[in-house]
């Protein structure tokens, strides 16, 4: 656990190897999140699969400081959640974060998010991210980071 973002890591083994599976990201939903209907507001959603996303690549070694260090950026370029089942006040819920496809220049992650208590399933989706550098151009991943990153990749079978 770090700070106020509890995780944990699933691991898989495949062909006598580990291999992660994917991060899980505990978060309270705070009033403020919420609409005057006393649900999750829509878009936190996707601000949520950002808080598994980061915790997933800080959990392999690659706080997203280190790639901007790197002159690098990965921005998101495609977006996708699907609404279950909405979020309210107060709920303890856990974002399940996967890398599931890494390109020459671009990578996809996952997500599930569920109520912790009880596992009821309230969004899925994906997102879709370029590699670029400092001034906005997309590049190909560089080898250090794609190593890392592989290690990371998830299968979706």
């Amino acid at each position: 656990m770090r700070g106020n973002c509890p995780c944990a890591r699933k691991e898989v083994e495949e062909n006598g190897k580990k291999r992660m599976a994917e991060i899980l990201t505990s978060y309270r939903v705070i009033y403020g999140d919420t609409d005057q209907m006393g649900v999750a507001y829509y878009a936190n959603y996707l601000r949520w699969f950002e808080m598994g996303r980061t915790e997933l690549l800080r959990q392999i070694g690659l706080p997203y400081t280190s790639v901007e260090e790197k002159g690098l950026r990965f921005p998101v370029i495609e977006v996708s959640c699907r609404y279950h089942k909405p979020a309210r006040f107060d709920d303890l819920i856990t974002i399940a974060t996967a890398l599931t496809s890494l390109g020459r220049a671009s990578l996809t992650f996952s997500y599930r998010i569920f109520q912790h208590e009880n596992d009821v399933l309230l969004a899925t989706g994906w997102t879709k991210h370029a590699c670029v550098d400092r001034e906005g151009q997309a590049i190909r991943i560089p080898e250090s980071l794609e190593k890392t990153l592989k290690s990371a990749l998830s299968n979706t079978d």
